[in-house]
This record gives C-alpha cells, sequence and structure tokens, in this order.
C-alpha cells in the first residue's frame, strides 16, 4: 500500500524572521536531521517506486515478492506515518497559506486514501475471496496522487533553501537537508536490498517441459502430438504439474462451487472413463501406442503434453491426466482453436504465482493472498472471451478419421459443432433467437464465487452474482455412478433430469419450446375391431438441443422406441423395443445409432474408430427436425379394451460393448433413462358397435 510523505518543513508557526545564531536549534534544521521524517520518507519511497513497479511492469516473481514486501512495509509504516503526520499537522496548521502548504495538503489527503484504501486491500486480500475493483482503483489513483503532490512538496523546499544563501543558517539546513536524503534513500535501500535477498532465496518448482528422450516423432518433428491437432505454443512439452492441480482452485475458498461442479463432470473423467481407457489400451496395442495422442487431445491432454502416450500400455496415461482429465488449466490455458475439430488448439503454460505449485501446503496461504491482492495475471491468463464462443467447444466436439488413423481416407464422425451452426439455434448478431452451447450445458447458477458476473456475455452483466455451472450436463448419467465419484449420484441424477428437458435455464426458457427435450406424440384409433390391424404411430421431435439427437459415438450411444401394449388384465399384446435379462434390446426396434464399418464392410461394434472408413446405416435427428416409426399388430379377439404405452428410451453405452470392455460375468449395464412417453387407450369391440 502507498504511505505518507515528509512534511513541507517550511518554517512554522511564530517563527522569528531573523535566523538563530545558534544553527542547530533552527526548527528547519531539527526538521531535516528528524529519523522519524527520514523513516516516513524512505519507506514512502520504497513504496511508491514498489507500487508503480507493481502496477505498470509485467507478471513476475520479482513483482510479486514485491507485492508481499509493499504489503508489509505499509503496514509497518502505518505507526510512524500517523505519529508523524499529526506533528506536522499541528506545528504548520497556523502558518498561512502557500503554495508550499498547499502541496503539503494535497499530499496529506492523498496518502491517507492511499493507507486506507491499502488496509481494505490487504483486508480483503486475506479474508475475502477477491478484492474490490472500485477500491483496487482508488489505491492506484491515491497512489499516483501521493507521488504528484509530494514531487512538488520536496522540490519546491529544497529550491528554496538552495536559493537562500543570504541566511545565516543555511549552511546548517543545507547539510541537515543532504543528511535527510542519504537517510532517507537508505532506508528505501534496505527495503529493496530485501526484496533482492526475498527474490534470490526463492526457489520455484523447476518443471521438466520436454518429451522423454526416446520419444517417438511418429508423424514427423514439427508434429510431436500428431494425430491429434493440439499444439503448445511453445511447440514442446508441458509439464503435467502445470496443468494439474485442480482441486487446488476451491482450496483456497474461491472457485469452490465451480471444483465441486467440474470434480464429477465428463471433462473431470474423461481420461478416468474405464471405457475410454478399455478403448485406447486395444487401439495402442493394435497400432502403436503413439497413435492414442489422437484421443488425448480431447480426453487426456495433461498425458499428451508430458509425452506420456508414447511409452508402454501401463504408462499410456500420466497419474495427473488419468486424474484430472480436462483439468481446469488444461481447458482456460487454451490460446486459440480451430474449428476442423480433433482437438485444434493452441495451449500455453501459463505463469504461475509464488508457492503454487508447491506440494508443500505450508505457504499455501501466501499463494492464496497473492492471486487475490495481485489477480490481474490471473484474470488475463484464465479468462478470454473465447471460452463464451460455441467455436472453443469446436475444438473438441468435432470430430473425423483422416488417412493417417485408418489408411484409407477422410471421414466425418460426430460434430456437434457444424450441428449447431447449421441449425435453428444459431442466429449471428441477434442474440434475441441465438442459444449457444454454454447456455444450455453452463447454465447460470447463483453464486459467492469470484467468478460470477461476466459482462463479456451478450446476455449477462458484470454483477448478476452468478456463475456458469461447470458440471457440463449432457447425456453421461452411467460413468460418474460406475466410478463411485463423491457426488456422483447427483450428477447421474441431474444428468437424467436435463436429458428429460427438467432442468429450467430461465435466462433461455422464452426462446424454445417447453417440456421435454425430445418430446414424443403418439397417435393411434380410439376404436378397432377383434383381429383387425392395429396401426401406431410415434412422432419424434428434437424439440431442445443444439445439435443431433442422439449426438456423440452413435456407435456407441442407443436411444430407442419402447412400445407395449397390454390388455385389460395387464397382459402384454404387443411390444418392441423391450430389454432382456441380459440388457440387450429386442430385434426390430425402432432405434436411433449408427453402424460404422472398416474397409471390408464389417461392422465397427468395439468403438474401434481407427478402422472406420464410412457408415452403413445411421439414424438421428438434426436439431427441430422429427422423425415417425410405425407399429402394426392385430387386435386381440377377446379383449374389450387396450392400453397402449410408448417411451423413448436412452442410454450411453450399448450392452454389447460393455460386455466386450468388461466381460459378460461382470454383469455391468448402463442404466436406461426415460427421455419422454406417451399413453392412450384403444376400445376393442365388434364392427357394429364401432364409434
Amino acid at each position: 500500500m502507498s504511505s505518507g510523505l515528509p512534511e513541507s518543513l517550511q518554517d512554522p508557526p511564530r517563527a522569528p524572521p531573523v535566523m538563530r545564531t545558534s544553527s542547530d536549534a533552527h526548527p528547519r534544521v531539527r526538521e531535516w536531521q528528524s529519523r522519524q521524517v527520514a523513516l516516513v520518507a524512505g519507506l514512502l519511497l520504497f513504496e511508491s517506486l514498489s507500487g508503480l513497479s507493481i502496477y505498470l511492469l509485467p507478471f513476475s516473481v520479482t513483482n510479486q515478492v514485491q507485492v508481499l514486501l509493499h504489503t508489509a512495509v505499509g503496514l509497518a509504516f502505518l505507526a510512524p506515518y500517523l505519529h508523524y503526520q499529526i506533528r506536522h499537522w499541528r506545528l504548520y496548521r497556523a502558518t498561512r497559506m502557500t503554495h508550499v502548504k498547499l502541496t503539503g495538503y494535497f499530499s496529506m489527503v492523498a496518502t491517507t486514501v492511499a493507507l486506507l484504501s491499502g488496509l481494505v486491500l490487504s483486508y480483503q486480500a486475506v479474508f475475502w475471496t477477491r478484492i474490490s475493483h472500485v477500491w483496487d482503483g482508488v489505491h492506484v489513483v491515491a497512489t499516483f496522487g501521493v507521488v504528484a503532490a509530494v514531487l512538488p512538496h520536496l522540490l519546491i523546499v529544497v529550491v528554496r533553501n538552495l536559493r537562500a544563501r543570504h541566511l545565516e543558517a543555511i549552511g546548517p539546513i543545507l547539510t541537515a537537508q543532504r543528511r535527510f536524503g542519504t537517510r532517507s534513500a537508505a532506508v528505501a535501500g534496505v527495503a529493496f536490498v530485501v526484496l533482492g535477498a526475498a527474490v534470490l532465496a526463492y526457489r520455484p518448482v523447476r518443471l521438466v517441459d520436454r518429451l522423454p528422450s526416446d520419444y517417438h516423432y511418429a508423424y514427423g518433428g514439427g508434429a510431436p502430438f500428431a494425430p491429434s491437432l493440439a499444439r503448445t505454443s511453445s511447440g514442446g512439452a508441458i509439464d503435467p504439474r502445470a496443468l494439474g492441480g485442480s482441486q487446488s482452485c476451491g482450496t483456497a475458498g474461491c472457485h469452490v462451487e465451480i471444483t465441486k461442479e467440474w470434480e464429477v463432470s465428463a471433462h473431470r473423467y474423461a481420461a478416468k472413463d474405464p471405457s475410454f481407457r478399455a478403448v485406447q489400451r486395444v487401439m495402442g496395442e493394435q497400432n502403436g501406442p503413439e497413435t492414442t495422442r489422437y484421443c488425448g487431445g480431447c480426453h487426456d491432454p495433461i498425458s499428451l503434453f508430458a509425452g506420456a502416450k508414447d511409452l508402454s500400455q501401463d504408462a499410456l496415461t500420466n497419474p495427473t491426466g488419468l486424474d484430472e482429465g480436462v483439468s481446469c488449466i488444461a481447458c482456460h490455458g487454451i490460446q486459440e482453436t480451430d474449428i476442423k475439430g480433433n482437438a485444434a488448439y493452441v495451449i500455453a503454460q501459463p505463469k504461475r504465482y509464488l508457492f503454487e505449485l508447491d506440494a508443500d501446503s505450508t505457504f499455501r496461504p501466501v499463494r492464496d493472498f497473492l492471486i487475490r491482492a495481485y489477480p490481474r495475471q490471473h484474470v488475463t491468463s484464465l479468462e478470454h472471451r473465447r471460452f463464451k464462443s460455441p467455436e472453443f467447444c469446436a475444438a473438441c466436439h468435432k470430430q473425423f478419421i483422416d488417412k493417417e488413423i485408418n489408411n484409407v481416407g477422410w471421414v466425418q464422425l460426430q460434430n456437434q459443432y457444424d450441428n449447431w451452426r447449421k441449425s435453428r439455434w444459431n442466429h449471428p448478431g441477434d442474440p434475441r433467437k441465438t442459444v449457444e452451447c454454454r447456455e444450455c450445458h453452463m447454465p447460470l447458477e447463483s453464486s459467492d464465487d469470484p467468478a460470477s458476473g461476466d459482462e463479456l456475455d451478450y446476455n449477462r452483466t458484470a454483477d448478476d452474482g452468478k456463475h456458469r455451472s461447470h458440471r457440463f450436463l449432457g447425456g453421461n448419467q452411467f460413468i460418474p455412478v460406475q466410478l463411485r465419484l463423491a457426488g456422483g449420484a447427483e450428477q447421474a441424477r441431474l444428468t437424467e433430469k436435463w436429458l428429460r428437458g427438467e432442468i429450467r435455464i430461465p435466462e433461455i426458457e422464452e426462446k424454445w419450446r417447453p417440456g421435454p427435450a425430445v418430446p414424443i406424440e403418439l397417435s393411434a384409433p380410439r376404436t378397432v375391431a377383434p383381429g383387425e390391424p392395429v396401426h401406431l404411430g410415434v412422432m419424434v421431435l428434437n424439440n431442445k438441443p443444439g445439435h443431433d439427437f442422439p449426438t456423440g459415438p452413435l456407435d456407441i450411444i442407443q436411444s430407442w422406441l419402447e412400445v407395449v401394449v397390454t390388455d385389460e388384465g395387464g397382459r402384454r399384446v404387443f411390444t418392441s423395443g423391450i430389454t432382456d435379462a441380459r440388457h440387450f434390446i429386442e430385434p426390430g426396434a425402432f432405434i436411433f445409432k449408427a453402424e460404422p464399418v472398416d474397409r471390408y464392410g464389417k461392422l465397427i461394434d468395439r468403438h474401434n474408430l481407427w478402422e472406420m472408413v464410412g457408415v452403413r446405416y445411421r439414424r438421428s435427428l438434426f436439431p427441430g427436425f422429427s422423425d415417425r416409426a410405425e407399429f402394426t399388430f392385430a387386435a386381440p379377439a377377446r379383449s374389450s379394451t387396450l392400453h397402449v404405452s410408448v417411451r423413448l428410451q436412452y442410454r450411453k453405452f450399448n450392452q454389447f460393448l460393455l460386455n466386450e470392455l468388461f466381460g459378460e460375468t461382470e454383469d455391468v449395464t448402463a442404466p436406461i433413462t426415460t427421455l419422454s412417453s406417451a399413453e392412450q387407450g384403444i376400445r376393442v369391440a365388434a364392427r357394429g358397435g364401432r364409434e
């Protein structure tokens, strides 16, 4: 914090017009010789220079140490400054107003404001989760005010003394003045020596930003992470520790809510997902471990940039990457993205705060204080406008297979971005109609988080008291529970509500039709004759999703219509799409899925996409489009009423793949979620009794 200034050093009130014969007794000499004045002036000099350095110079270890020392010196400066300022004011308050006295008053006001605002900011940095922008602005302005007031105040007095050669005591005054300058500089110098010693004493965590010596550049030295399109700004590796440590974002008491949301999200378990790990293992065994880099850019960036996806099968995933998947820094460290997908982004390793990467928690309060008191680097390096665009999501939520993977040629896979770009939800320049990725998958949550409010978001303000949910709710209600993540059951419950369209998003609910995300509509006759064919029609509408329904890897995901017709006694008359005891869907069901094939026309059924060259069957719904299923059965001869129940079902993993990955004896199965349903009764009557 900036601190107080030396006094005006003009003659005190009631001083005789003729200089005293005893030069040591002259009030100006006494003021210039005062050790207290020199101490205050020296501390003020250090506070001013260090404060300007913190504000004007780039983020560095030196500047961070200056923040700590600036705060400590400012607190130590408080008592001597107050004592000096009160005494000085009493000494000169009765003198006539001059330009010297006026600059003295300006100095006093500016210093007091700087001191007060510095105390407030120090308190906030210790006990709050963020400092106030208002108080920070006041402190900066007051610091410049201190410099602008003190320099003229001192220079005027010094110049006046140098010109007053005719005065009897001017020699002792000038001698005392020079001594004051020496002492003040010495005080400031000691502070800067302490600063330099602290900077030299700090031992940062040494990151190993290089690939292993035996790393295999399978796709050329210019593309170390190919076939993934992910790149680093340096072109080299990034130490896993630099991209990990996401839990620390919550332990400081800052982003507690966001961290808890992320800990059960698909981003967090992207590398830990056992199905992903099983498929990756097979890919590495068949084609070589370096081919798994294709997956790493999106699922396991920490391992990818550490060079871990070039080692033995047991080491395809770095421990930090395994636990954190798409970590906070792995996402927020991205500097550029490209809409071609396959992890087409550039990530930069952000500069870190003192002790931020230190495993020892002893200095964690120092780290937390620095991030709060000196947040500029934290904000500018980790917060960008690009996060708020669908183009940012496109880097990973758009996938293709190329010749270097399947040895044949380019094949489009899941593509949520272009689905959205061509959909009814994209109206460039018209936020009244547009619905973007973050608005659905990161709905606003009431929050005390420092990240609440966002004036860069087109439909928000800087102080709305909300943050965007980092649960990233989507379509995976299986893995959070299977991994037994803390909070996994709640994540699965919310995911099911999300899939059904039951989670309100007030900021966009006026833009779309209420109700289920994918509603169905049943059409059936009200009355049929015994033995007569009964025709059922079921309309499925992709109402709310901004991309195909279902979306994602359709060789894995299944969504289908389950139709059950029962008579008045509850006996089944007709079924379609029910699952058997082994969790398989009965043949002939109306199902949304894809059937990719390899170069020999063989079905890709183990998610072995590295062999895929095309698709022999695909059924999904574009945003806003509908599809219709037809079912026919004969009305029973001995029934009076029939009850038709239709449900749109969804599960993340088909049973065949789960059996392949985990073994049929494990009885691992994905939960089935009913997205929407419809029912109707049918009267069975003789032809003469028909209505």
